[in-house]
């Protein structure tokens, strides 16, 4: 791993909240005679948070309502200065945090490119050759000579995305920007962060989605009651955090540190048949209660635990609307047979669309042998074959 660009060391952040609105001098005096008892409380945003970044992770930031992501976010960003401890930051920064702030409702959305591109320190001839990579970006093209009060916050957002992207910055600072945008355009904001790892930009992504952690985040912090409680995997933290909302009424599943989730859907039987060729895991499930969009998924782990591969209902865009109350499912799983010879286990999930609300999570659902003839240091073995097609010519 390469130097660290982002340092965070031993660093807290407290707020004060004044309990009574002052307006004018008169009402402070009166509450500084008072000796100011019952005018204000300090609340404590962070507590003692350490972490470091390298040079192009893609690194996240996951955790409740209130746990302080953002404010970390936004100390990082030279918003909020701490109040203990120290941060360091090696290279030119750009936050994705209040996308669109310095936008004026009553200019165009060509306007409004050319007075932020000034704010991002481009001249009017660099904005005029970006210009219509913006607005095909930002797909506004019939939009751009409408005042920007007219257009949807959705489509605000776009634009405000699309011209952020052509600031020069070595790390990007993301905070649940892409949340307004439709699917099409967040997958497109997405690809576009995967492809600065090639340029070697850092992100920093603060977020509640766990299947984006799972997909493009190298590693990731969990933060629970202002204090980061978890650092590992995107794999790892984002079922740390799913734990979190495992509810109190079933403690025997939360102890145990291998299924939890609400019971609103339950597994009761996880079967997996496997021979040379192919692999099938055969998931029966019962829902407590009607539940709307569930998600289903599995992975699979290697013997020292590792996961190898996985995949859910939603990545490969099988839609189940919903489960009523009582009802009964069976989900079959099959996928061709390159795992390597070895031991396996299976983890089985039910859970919401965003990932955060559990049903069941359960690890080591199953398990099962792959016997191969080959043995090989790696988790996967495919059917590679090698043919010769001349005298001195070899085709893989």
């Amino acid at each position: 791993m390469s130097e660290p660009v982002i340092k965070v060391n031993s660093v807290t952040k407290s707020f004060v909240l004044p309990h009574q609105k002052t307006t004018t001098i008169k009402t402070a005096f009166l509450n500084l005679l008072k000796g100011g008892s019952g005018g204000s409380e300090v609340q404590t945003a962070l507590k003692n948070v350490s972490l470091s970044v390298s040079k192009g992770e893609f690194f996240g930031i996951v955790g409740r309502n209130g746990s302080g992501k953002s404010t970390l976010l936004k100390i990082l960003a030279g918003i909020y200065q701490p109040n203990s401890g120290d941060v360091s930051i090696e290279g030119r920064l750009v936050p994705f945090i209040e996308l669109g702030l310095g936008f004026n409702g009553e200019l165009t959305g060509r306007d409004n490119i050319y007075l932020n591109g000034a704010l991002l320190g481009f001249s009017k001839s660099e904005i005029d050759n970006m210009y219509p990579d913006i607005v095909s970006f930002a797909e506004l093209e019939k939009f751009m000579d409408q005042k920007l009060k007219n257009y949807s916050s959705g489509m605000q957002v776009r634009l405000a995305f699309s011209l952020a992207t052509r600031a020069k910055a070595d790390i990007l600072l993301v905070d649940e920007v892409l949340a307004v945008g439709d699917a099409d355009f967040q997958r497109k904001c997405f690809d576009y962060f995967k492809s600065l790892k090639k340029t070697g930009t850092t992100v920093v992504f603060v977020t509640h989605d766990m299947n984006a952690v799972r997909e493009y985040c190298d590693r990731a912090i969990l933060i629970d009651k202002n204090k980061v409680v978890f650092e590992g995997s995107a794999e790892m933290i984002a079922e740390e955090y799913a734990k979190l909302f495992a509810q109190t009424g079933h403690e025997e599943l939360k102890n145990t540190g291998q299924r939890w989730g609400d019971e609103k859907i339950k597994y009761s039987s996880v079967k997996v048949e496997a021979n040379n060729k192919e692999v099938s895991l055969i998931l029966d499930l019962k829902a407590a209660e009607y539940v709307d969009s569930p998600v289903f998924g599995f992975g699979i782990r290697s013997g020292d635990g590792e996961i190898v591969f996985g995949a859910n209902t939603v990545i490969k865009k099988k839609v189940i609307k919903e489960v009523r109350e009582g009802e009964s499912k069976r989900i079959t799983w099959t996928f061709p047979n390159i795992l390597s010879d070895g031991n396996y286990t299976v983890d089985v999930s039910a859970h919401d669309v965003s990932g955060s609300g559990v049903y069941d999570w359960w690890e080591g659902a199953g398990a099962f042998r792959v016997n191969k003839d080959e043995k090989l240091p790696y988790s996967v073995n495919p059917d590679v074959k090698v043919k010769k097609k001349k005298k001195k010519e070899i085709f893989l």
